[in-house]
C-alpha cells in the first residue's frame, strides 16, 4: 500500500517556518535557507545559556568590587577570602544585590570580612 506523507511533511516543515518567522530575507520564506537559520539560531541559544551565566557572575563580581573599595576600601579578592574565613555564606548574586540596594548593610558585611 502507498503511503502519502504530505500532511505530516507539511507540519514538518511549517513547524521550521514558524520558528524561522522574523528573520531577514530568505530566511524566513524559503524552507531550505529556514532550516539553516533555525539550526543555527538554535547552536547560538544553546550556547548563549551557558554564557548568560557567565555574564551575570562577571557584573556581580564588578558591583561587589565597586561597592568593596568604596565601602571599606578593600579590594574583591580580600573581601571574599575574608567573608570566606568569617564564615559568611553569601553567595556573589546577594552580596551584589546587597551592594547596589541598601549600601549600609553592605558596608556591616564588609566589616566582617575586614574583621
Amino acid at each position: 500500500m502507498r503511503v502519502k506523507r504530505g500532511v505530516k511533511a507539511r507540519r514538518r516543515r511549517n513547524k521550521i517556518m514558524k520558528l524561522a518567522r522574523g528573520f531577514y530575507g530568505g530566511r524566513h520564506k524559503m524552507y531550505r535557507r529556514a532550516v539553516e537559520a533555525v539550526r543555527h539560531a538554535w547552536i547560538y541559544q544553546y550556547r548563549h545559556r551557558k554564557q548568560r551565566k557567565q555574564d551575570f557572575r562577571k557584573l556581580w563580581i564588578v558591583r561587589i568590587n565597586a561597592a568593596a573599595r568604596d565601602a571599606v576600601k578593600l579590594s574583591y579578592s580580600k573581601l571574599i577570602s575574608g567573608l570566606h574565613k568569617a564564615n559568611v555564606a553569601l553567595n556573589r548574586k546577594s552580596l551584589a544585590e546587597i551592594a547596589v540596594a541598601d549600601p549600609t548593610t553592605f558596608r556591616a558585611v564588609a566589616e566582617l570580612a575586614r574583621a
